[in-house]
This record gives structure tokens, sequence and C-alpha cells, in this order.
């Protein structure tokens, strides 16, 4: 398939850019990846002094271009730390780039090809991650209408996972910034309504979401198939099925795979389902939210659903309902639109090398927000450049490169570390002592320090002060522990002091997160300082509770805000 870049433009030719200065500032190094939209190269910011990943636009000249780079800027307005950061967006002799954060680390696609599908609590991660991104998108009318494995980055050391590639994002009302008249996109990952030719809205990149936890789960899109016809009419009338592999994510699966976009649930209860199975491992009733607000209807189950589902939502496999007249129409449709343009434009993966840890950090306190996923941690490997073409429907090339060593913390000006532990000044504006061999992670509201086994979870999180205050906060989690926690017990909250402020420390005892890994015990203490409420704990299984302590003391008596 050839790929072409705006107005069906040839794709330049490769050139020797290779220690070319852009804007004065940044210095063209590697090339890290090419496709339609355009070319990505690892860079030098001579100005700042740092590594940075430059996107050269293949766009035309006048209304085009200018087009081009007022949506870049839109897409540079973007901030939430699951969303690629974009440092610059500048003009240099006719060229355009895109000056972003170098995410160190392979794809998702790289991940499940390398290891194999994920388990359910680490795709739970990668939803919930993706969810916050794609929420900061849509606040701000931007549509990413490209959402799947090969532009999902996984950062190596920290596991976090980074939306990328708006490279055909689209905001609400415009063109979009690839070429006009043509199809954009993965056909696997694309919404009925999409192929159909309708607008897209936030419930097309909902969609792609759960064709993506799907191949998350199995290693490929539900809607794979060996020919471009074949994914059109698997995406717009085919029977879908959850795979068994989403287990308990099985009814979260199928609400996102809903056809009637009327229907298809919205990224308010998928986040609420995902958060609750992160946390708890379990995931809610399908409905049991809060009534809606006055005159606001509540938003119906997907169709399809058994009585058994809509009651409990632990379900396994089950068959989607059948796909209404005018979706069979628009299949109709959809195929003689690939017959007339004969091709479709595809887009790049411009991804850096797999490798990148696992996230471990999965709370397990009750009526706490979103956590990470159980899977155990793994540092990142040091690999050989390579370079992977995928000859599926989706026509995705993937040129990556290896990573330097990633960078230790910055020391902190606070206390000391103890033997056996160093001192790191968090990026969320605290420092605090961790062992060595701790791993850093994080979901959309708190910190974790994770031991390689995961065995050892050091949580912290910084709010604005609490009504009633630590005491207050900490009953009312305690309050949902049953609820949240199977097995809780052992619970008890006791007022205490942290550095003469005052504080309550939570400790509780519950089933853990497998039969396998068996009882887990949590110590949490949180404390009102100038405004803000910390929040830090530890939880082990209750057999290494002795180190869990240890680890728990040290914390405390390390912890600085403000690093």
């Amino acid at each position: 398939m050839t790929l072409t870049g705006s107005r069906g433009n040839s794709v330049p030719q490769d050139e020797p850019r290779k220690d070319v200065v852009i804007a004065g500032r940044y210095r063209l190094g590697k090339r890290l990846g090419r496709g339609g939209m355009g070319t990505v190269w690892r860079a030098s910011d001579e100005l700042l002094g740092r590594a940075v990943a430059v996107k050269e636009l293949h766009v035309g000249e006048g209304k085009e271009a200018a087009g081009a780079l007022r949506e870049a800027r839109t897409v540079a307005q973007i901030k939430h730390p699951h969303v690629v950061v974009v440092h610059d967006v500048v003009e240099d002799d006719g060229r355009h780039y895109i000056v972003m954060e170098l995410v160190e680390g392979g794809s998702l696609a790289d991940r499940l090809g390398a290891d194999g599908p994920l388990d359910t609590g680490e795709t739970a991660r990668v939803g919930l991650a993706l969810l916050g991104a794609l929420g900061a998108a849509h606040e701000r009318g931007v549509l990413h209408r490209d959402v799947k494995p090969a532009n999902v980055l996984m950062e190596a050391g920290t596991g976090r996972v980074v939306l990328t590639d708006f490279g055909i994002a689209r905001l609400a009302g415009s063109t979009t910034i690839s070429e006009t008249g043509a199809f954009v996109g993965s056909p696997e990952y694309t919404s009925p309504e999409r192929m159909q030719g309708a607008a897209a809205g936030p419930a097309s990149d909902l969609w792609s979401l759960g064709a993506l936890l799907c191949a998350a789960l199995t290693g490929e899109s539900p809607f794979h198939r060996d020919s471009l016809g074949g994914v059109l009419h698997a995406v717009v009338q085919d029977e879908i099925r959850p795979p068994a592999q989403a287990g308990p994510l099985a009814p979260l699966v199928r609400g996102l795979l809903e056809r009637d976009t009327e229907r298809r649930l919205g990224a308010a209860e998928a986040q609420r389902m995902l958060s609750a199975y992160v946390t708890t491992g379990s995931l809610p009733l399908l409905g049991s939210a809060p009534a809606p607000a006055p005159g606001r209807p509540a938003v119906p189950a997907p169709v399809g659903w058994s009585p058994t589902e809509r009651a409990t939502a632990q379900t396994g496999p089950a068959a989607a309902p059948e796909p209404r007249a005018g979706l069979r129409a628009g299949l109709v449709a959809a195929l003689v639109v690939v017959a007339v343009v004969g091709a479709v434009a595809v887009t790049s993966l411009l991804s850096r090398p797999a490798g990148g840890g696992r996230d471990t950090a999965q709370d397990d306190r009750p009526g706490r927000a979103p956590a990470t996923a159980t899977s155990a941690p793994r540092p990142p490997a040091a690999s050989p450049v390579t370079a992977t073409a995928t000859a599926t429907a989706t026509a995705t090339t993937t040129v990556t490169a290896p990573p330097p060593a990633p960078p230790a913390p910055p020391a902190s000006a606070g206390k000391p570390a103890p033997a056996g532990y160093r001192r790191v000044a968090d990026p969320a504006g605290f420092g605090l002592a961790v062992p060595q061999d701790f791993q850093r992670t994080t979901d959309d509201q708190r910190v974790f320090y994770v031991s390689p086994d995961g065995a050892f979870r050091i949580g912290i999180k910084v709010t604005p002060a609490s009504p009633g205050g630590p005491l207050a906060a900490m009953r009312r989690s305690d309050a949902n522990g049953p609820s949240n926690n199977p097995g809780y017990r052992a619970n008890t909250i006791v007022p205490t002091t942290h550095d003469g402020l005052p504080a309550a420390l939570w400790e509780f005892t519950w089933n853990g997160f497998s039969p396998a890994e068996g009882a887990r015990h949590t110590y949490d203490l949180c404390w009102d300082e100038n405004g803000r409420m910390y929040d830090v704990w530890v939880s082990a299984p209750v057999g290494r509770l002795t180190e869990a302590r240890a680890h728990f003391d040290t914390a405390l008596d390390s912890f600085t805000p403000g690093g």
C-alpha cells in the first residue's frame, strides 16, 4: 500500500537530515520513524539541553499548512500526564515541525508482540490512563481518531502510559490535518459510524478504546481479518463477542463496543467501572452509580445484555445484539467507498523501543481513587534497534530505537536516606526515601513506589485539605472498606500527630489480590499541612509486615513536602 501525504502528495523521499538545526535550536539526530503524516526524529534542544522528538509534518502550502499548524497548536494545549507533551510548533525553511517530549520506551503494540497479552489488571490500568487522556482531549474539542496499541507508549522504567500521535486528530467542526477526502485511521480500531462516513464524536474514540482493550487482552483487535473488506464487515455487521480473556471486564468491553452511539458506554461510566476494578479487583454493578441529576436522562445499559449481566456485571463471552438495518446498509456503502478509493491512508507508529517495566502498584485501600495494576514490574531491557513491518489491514510501520539508561531520580535537599534506601524528589511535589530497587509508577491521582516482586507498595497522594480533617477522611474510607475489599477486617483508626500536625493512622487487613498471594495488610497515615492533605501508605502480604513497617516508618520519617 502506498503511503500518501496531504491531498495525495507523495511522502518526501529520505533525506540526510542528521545534524540539521531547525528554528535555531533543535538539532536533528536519528530518524525514529516515518508515515503518511510525518517523519519523527530524535533531536536535541540545544537551548534547554534536553532530548526531544521532532515530527516533520508532510503537508502542503497555504491554507493546508496553516490549518495543520493551528490544529497542532490546539493539541499542544492538552495538558494531561497520559498525553504526550507538545513543547513547540515551528516552521523552518518552508517545513513545519511539532516538537514533543521524547518518551523512552516501546509502544503497547511492541509490548504485546514481545511479551504477549496483558492480564485484566494491567489492561484496566492502561484503559484508565487512556480514558483520562481522551477526556482531556475531548474537553478541548479534539478527537484523536486513531486510538490503537501502536499509538500508546509504555515509558521504560515507570510504566507510564502515554497516548501519542495526534497526527490525524480533528478539531470538532473542522477539517483534519491529514489529507482531505481520504479515510484516515486504522480500520481494525475504527468505529462503525466512521466506517459509514458519519461525523465522528467522542464516542468514536471510546469504541476504539474498546477494541484496544480487547487487543491488550488477546494480542489482536477483535476485528482483525485477512482483508480490508473483511475488517469492514466485522466492524459494521458481524456479531461482537467480548473475548474469553476479558473475564470480569467483559461488560465494560461490550458497552464500549456498542454499535449504537446512543447506547454506547460513556466515558464517565467506563472510568467508574475501571477505577473500581483497578482498586478492588472486581467490576461494580452496571448502572449502580448515583442517580443522574434532575432533568438529565439516565444512560441505558447496552442492548443485548442479559438479566444476569445487568445484575452482576460478571460474565464471560456473550453475543452482542444484531446490528440495525441502517448499519447493514452502511456496510454496503463502506465497501463501495473502498472500491472507489482503492486504498486506505494509514498513519505510522512513531514510537520507542519495547522493554519498559510493567506497573505493579495497585492500591488495596477501599474508597480511593483509581490505582494501577498488579503485575510485577521489570527493569527496562537494553534491546538493539529493531524495525517491524506489520502487513495487516492497518498497514502500520514500526521503527524503534534503543533507550539510554533511565536517569536516576534527582536528589533532594531533604532528610538523608538510610542504608539500603535512596532519596527521591518526586515530580508530584514531595520527597522521601524509598528502597533502592523500588520503581516509580503513577495513575491520574497518585504516585507509587513498588518492589520488583510487587509485594510491597508505597503509595503517596496529595490533595487539598479534606473537610473534617484527616480523621474524618480516614473514617469515610473505612466506611467503604467492607463493600470494596473482600474480607475487610482488623481495621482500626487512631487519631495521632505527624511532625506536630493533626493526623490519623488507619490499618486494615483484607483477603488480597489473589489466593496465591494471600491476605494483605495496610498501614496508612494522612495529615494536613499548609492547606494540603498528605496521605502515605504501605501495603504488603501479612507474612512480611516487619519489612512493611520498616518501609512505612522510613517513608514517614524522611517525607518532606515540596521535595
